[in-house]
């Protein structure tokens, strides 16, 4: 009996976003293309690893438990959404054309505007983590979720630029109907963190609405410089998101 593509995919997401060695190959077009609807399921999964090692290191301090903590999610995910960021940084701040645009983000090395961009990021996770305390587990699996949503809807609704031979060329594919399973993913988490009362719902309203202004933003500007979206402004849209999550649970 063949198997389902669109749960099978949740297994491809892994792949495609952890080092975690869960196997599988190989995976279909289709598979590919339903794995973004399950990428919010793989940031529940981190956060919960992650909440984890926040709760063991906790005697450090709040402080080190964080930057251990953030160094714990580099190796899980080897550093792909950073990797996006830096590209990223590099291609918006550096290029004056279409053309210096695509050249940069095709190049390995990081720039000023890279290095300075996974300064923010790495830091300012560190320090909003640092704050949250005692909060910090269940922020990490919320955030987690929900810093993977908007990028799908990047992909459902705007053009794929990148080259033929992307690593992500197969995953943009996503259309609507993955962005919904997504959104039902964070959905389903906002509900579990409400009904647990370890956060309100105005607070999960203010995080959803973050995060919207934070997707529209980047994709506007996406468009604006390169006509679309690559897998490099997913990744940047992401770590994005992962801060404005945080800034918005962390504020007083």
């Amino acid at each position: 009996m063949a198997s389902n593509p669109a749960l099978r995919a949740a297994r491809a997401a892994f792949v495609f976003l952890t080092r975690i060695p869960v196997g599988g190959h190989p995976y279909t077009s289709a598979e590919w293309a339903w794995a973004p609807a399950h990428f919010p399921l793989i940031g529940l999964v981190l956060g919960g690893v992650l909440a984890a090692v926040d709760q063991a290191l906790r005697p450090l301090g709040p402080l080190v438990d964080a930057v251990l903590v953030i160094a714990a999610s580099l190796m899980l995910t080897g550093a792909l959404h950073e990797d996006g960021l830096a590209d990223t940084a590099d291609a918006l701040g550096g290029a004056a054309d279409r053309d210096k645009l695509f050249a940069i983000l095709k190049d390995s090395r990081v720039g000023t505007f890279g290095a300075c961009a996974l300064l923010v990021s790495v830091v300012g996770r560190v320090a909003l983590l640092a704050r949250l305390g005692p909060a910090a587990p269940w922020a990490l699996v919320l955030v987690g979720c929900a810093a993977r949503v908007g990028p799908v809807w990047l992909m459902a609704r705007l053009p794929y630029v990148s080259g033929a031979a992307a690593k992500s060329r197969h995953v943009a594919r996503a259309g609507v109907a993955q962005a919904a399973v997504a959104t039902a993913w964070l959905l389903l988490a906002s509900g579990c963190a409400a009904a647990s009362g370890v956060v309100s719902a105005a607070r999960l309203a203010a995080l959803g609405a973050a995060l919207a202004v934070v997707v529209a933003a980047s994709g506007w500007r996406y468009v604006r410089r390169a006509g679309g979206i690559t897998g490099d402004f997913l990744g940047a849209t992401e770590q994005l998101c992962e801060l404005a999550g945080y800034s918005v649970l962390a504020w007083a």
